[in-house]
């Protein structure tokens, strides 16, 4: 049974297509895919992870985890949530091995700055709850890499990737009704991290 179960008609999206097409022996469908989706997966990557230099690393993977996988491959999802299944679990181990690096590092007496607390421009840039002044925003990044990584990667796919409950519950798979209280949780826990910095803009405007 295929771990990405799917109630729509995954054959329908262009990505689906393209690798049934590459999997009956069409090269130039992959070549495709590729150009469709690096895009997508660095945004992902880059919101999830912030502004780390792995990033590029990992789409790569992203996709040769697509070549390895290519003749098992059954549209039983949409394209976009499977590919960012592979990318949300190889960006979880690569934080897993982050974190016991990072570990030992603390244990020989150095002590580091987390890249992870500096999310990329690119997020940084949103009109996140509408504060522009450069410490809030950095704030921002840091509250967001702070929380647990199923609710980061929620809250990144429901609100810069504009993907419904269901397909999240795809990526992280779980249900649609834990993917809306990984949400709620991801923004009250932002809410309570942000709550000074918000006070802070009130009496400053």
């Amino acid at each position: 049974m295929s771990a990405f179960p799917s109630s729509s008609d995954p054959v329908e999206d262009e990505g689906a297509r393209l690798m049934l097409a590459w999997k009956a022996g069409d090269e130039a469908a992959f070549d495709r895919i590729v150009e469709l989706y690096s895009d997508k997966l660095w945004a992902l990557l880059t919101r999830f992870l912030g502004a780390r230099p792995q990033r590029e690393d990992l789409v790569q993977e992203v996709f040769l985890r697509l070549v390895k996988s290519k003749d098992r491959y059954e549209p039983t999802a949409r394209f976009s949530t499977y590919l960012f299944r592979i990318a949300f679990n190889l960006a979880v181990n690569m934080g897993a091995k982050a974190s016991e690096r990072r570990t030992e590092r603390l244990a020989q007496g150095e002590n580091q700055t987390d890249p992870l607390t500096h999310m990329a421009d690119a997020a940084a840039q949103e009109p996140f709850l509408d504060l522009e002044r450069a410490d809030t925003v950095r704030a921002v990044r840091a509250a967001i890499a702070a929380l647990p990584e199923q609710q980061r990667m929620a809250l990144v796919l429901a609100k810069y990737h504009d993907l419904p409950y269901d397909q999240i519950g795809e990526v992280l798979g779980t249900s649609e009704k834990a993917v809306k209280s990984l949400v709620h949780r991801a923004r009250e826990n932002l809410r309570a991290a942000l709550a000074p910095y918000m006070a802070k803009e009130v009496r400053g405007s």
